[in-house]
């Protein structure tokens, strides 16, 4: 898969679970800007596959940021969206995203990374939901949450290519992460201080892999989108 896919792609389906890889620069639903959702698409889809006549139900599980490309799961019944919107409160989901960044700043923490070297990293962050913006700020500050990631480094170059792994689920936590744990941000992230847009309305940051518990049934679902980051 290219980063500039410009359909959704189903990865899987069944009675309880539909997984989509969505392009960069979807909504995951419906918005203010009044561009086509992937909820809508999804439901349109299997409104579609399985000659469904009426409303098709379709239960919001997580999200993907506007300008994140990547796998992304749906609940196809209430049974199935309750308990995986369980599995991802409880941590119970492994989510495996890759991104590429501009250079690191000099002297930091950044410049000084491995190829091959894991580490894991804390941040405390509060969202100024008003601007849909997130923020860095000191532990404990009120309203403030949490933030782990673990990565890898897979490469240095002209930047920095990354696997993320959020062991949280925090709002913007790998871009920050990126931006500011390591002063390298992603690329294409404008509103954390990358350098220059991208075409298409997206970010370097791509939702390669997520493995959860099946909701009914005793097995766990893993679903892959590779992505390719020769930009």
């Amino acid at each position: 898969m290219n980063l500039q896919a410009t359909e959704p792609q189903i990865l899987h389906c069944d009675n309880h679970i539909i997984g989509i890889g969505k392009p960069a620069g979807w909504p995951i639903v419906p918005d203010a800007s009044g561009d086509r959702s992937l909820y809508d698409w999804a439901k349109d889809w299997i409104k579609a596959e399985f000659k469904k006549p009426g409303d098709v139900f379709l239960g919001v599980v997580h999200r993907l940021d506007r300008p994140v490309s990547g796998v992304v799961v749906f609940g196809r019944t209430s049974k199935g969206a309750d308990r995986l919107s369980r599995a991802w409160r409880e941590n119970r989901v492994c989510k495996e995203y890759e991104a590429r960044t501009d250079a690191p700043a000099a002297n930091t923490c950044g410049s000084r990374l491995v190829v091959g070297e894991t580490c894991e990293r804390e941040q405390w962050l509060w969202k100024d939901r008003d601007r849909n913006i997130v923020r860095l700020v000191a532990p404990e500050t009120e309203g403030a949450k949490l933030a782990r990631t673990r990565f890898e480094v897979l490469a240095i170059d002209d930047g920095l290519h990354l696997k993320l792994e959020p062991i949280t689920g925090r709002s913007h936590q790998l871009r920050l992460l990126c931006a500011h744990g390591l002063r390298a941000p992603i690329r294409g992230d404008l509103k954390y201080g990358a350098r220059e847009a991208m075409a298409g309305r997206r970010i370097a940051l791509h939702a390669t892999r997520l493995r959860f518990p099946h909701p009914t049934r005793d097995e766990e679902i893993a679903l892959e989108w590779p992505t390719s980051f020769e930009l």
